[in-house]
């Protein structure tokens, strides 16, 4: 595993080169998910613009104007916190320098270079406005097309989704939550999809609103963007090892060396029994017996490599499970049991659904349809996948839902019934 591109340079290239710690390899994953979906996005908000289904609107600007104390103040702060945290990281001689994450939230920092850093980033501001300064500033309208807007929205996305995703992930695992509230809310790590989706959605519909965006026509433009930047965010889950991860495959158990071996029912429980406190401890989800540990039994087929079906995610991010031997260091821990990687699954599974979305996209006749196609295939895919995966579950009238399983069976009826209401209503067609 690669908790950052440290270790990827490292393993790949034999180089150390210790700034590149700060690099997380999901949050990196996570942005090339926002970069390519808004590439994406904007291709498919500029052919409804070219097929004459969406609109430019007209906005008064002001041009000519000197910069103002609070640009000048804010390009200042902005310059300052980089130097001071994000250069100084590269500069700082202490232990927290080693872990980017703990460094940024700490007090620890340069303040010479976040001063002079600011400085130049409150000159550069006053220095540009300076060069289109004008006698007397003029107002000039301008036009504005929905794929102009582009950067707002993914910003928008990006914000509320990490909010959503977070408030999600830590509803789900309140206790989590109650011992330790400060790196539950500031973790990297612990996001829940569907908490960002809602809190995104809700976001940019506001925002489409304001801008005279059809939000049924925007949602279509963003169903293909959405599948794929979910596909390139599971390998960030994969390549990190963030502990979404699937159930126990009981027909292998990990060696000390990394190594996924075959394994009887003996060898497994005594694989168990001997890592007890691991699986019955403060983790989450929580089981009361080791026989209460979900798992699988497959076999790998001789075509596939066995760790598509039994992974250990030696070196993991979040150091789950036990020591490796001989291991020095951060992220020096592998699960006991190989587990599902099913984040892989989900990566190869959404690329698919993708593509689907992309080919059909200009199949269907009402604007909304084509979002309400991509709730659907997005909630039957995580509600199959949660079959094996390690989530916590709730607790309902003798039936065991996890948060996922419950959003995704909502998500799906919804698509179906947006479909049916779009193809009944009195809406323009696409086409």
């Amino acid at each position: 595993m690669y908790p950052n591109l440290y270790y990827a340079f490292k393993d790949i290239f034999g180089v150390e080169w210790n700034w590149l710690r700060i690099f997380n390899s999901f949050g990196f994953f996570v942005a090339l998910a926002f970069i390519i979906a808004a590439v994406f996005l904007s291709k498919e908000l500029k052919r409804k613009e070219r097929e004459g289904l969406l609109q430019y609107k007209e906005e008064t600007i002001t041009v000519g104007r000197p910069a103002t104390a609070g640009e000048i103040i804010l390009n200042f702060i902005l310059g300052f916190l980089l130097g001071y945290k994000i250069i100084g990281l590269f500069v700082s001689n202490s232990p927290l320098a080693k872990d980017p994450q703990s460094f940024i939230f700490s007090k620890e920092g340069s303040l010479p270079i976040g001063i002079l850093l600011g400085l130049l980033f409150a000159g550069l501001k006053w220095w540009e406005k300076r060069k289109h300064k004008l006698d007397k500033p003029e107002q000039r309208k301008v036009r504005i097309w929905p794929h102009d807007r582009v950067g707002d929205l993914v910003i928008f996305g990006a914000i509320f989704g990490f909010l959503g995703a977070k408030i999600f992930h830590n509803l789900e695992n309140w206790d989590d939550l109650v011992k330790d509230p400060i790196q539950s809310l500031l973790s990297f790590s612990g996001l829940t999809f569907y908490g960002g989706l809602i809190c995104a959605g809700a976001a940019i519909i506001y925002y489409a609103k304001k801008h005279g965006i059809r939000v049924w026509l925007l949602a279509d433009a963003f169903a293909p963007a959405l599948m794929l930047a979910y596909s390139i965010g599971r390998i960030g889950c994969q390549v990190s090892g963030d502990g979404d991860w699937g159930v126990l495959n009981s027909a292998y158990i990990t060696s000390a060396n990394s190594k996924v071996v075959r394994a009887d029912p003996d060898a497994f429980q005594q694989k168990l029994n001997s890592n007890k406190d691991f699986y019955l401890g403060s983790r989450e989800p929580r089981y009361d017996s080791l026989g209460a540990v979900p798992r699988h039994s497959v076999i790998a087929p001789s075509f596939l490599p066995v760790w598509m079906v039994a992974y250990p995610y030696p070196h993991n991010v979040i150091n789950e499970g036990e020591t490796i031997p001989g291991c020095e260091g951060e992220h020096c821990s592998q699960l006991p049991v190989p587990v599902f990687p099913t984040p892989f699954y989900e990566t190869v599974i959404c690329f698919g659904l993708f593509l689907v979305i992309w080919f059909l996209r200009d199949r269907f006749r009402f604007p909304g349809q084509l979002f309400g196609f991509y709730l659907v295939l997005n909630g039957l895919e995580r509600f199959f996948i949660e079959k094996i995966r390690v989530n916590t579950q709730y607790h309902i009238f003798g039936l065991h839902p996890t948060q996922a399983e419950l959003i995704s069976a909502l998500l799906v009826i919804s698509g179906v019934i947006l479909i049916l209401y779009l193809n009944r209503s009195k809406t323009a067609p696409v086409k």
